[in-house]
């Protein structure tokens, strides 16, 4: 399971949850009410047919 193929596929699949969180938090950011400072996330990834369920929570600080 550690092969060039797969290792490929997750990296491919990384840079698109990457990608496509960025935009998904930028949105966020830009409807926030004016004076807000930083956004309270969290990621939870999850595999079909596991018992994974791997939490990242994070503050983002916004631009002053």
């Amino acid at each position: 399971m550690t092969g060039d193929n797969f290792n490929m596929s997750m990296r491919k699949f990384l840079k698109h949850v990457g990608v496509t969180s960025q935009q998904q938090l930028e949105k966020a950011a830009d409807g926030l009410p004016a004076g807000t400072t930083s956004l309270k996330a969290k990621m939870v990834l999850t595999v079909e047919g596991s018992d994974l369920e791997h939490i990242v929570e994070g503050t983002i600080e916004l631009d002053d």
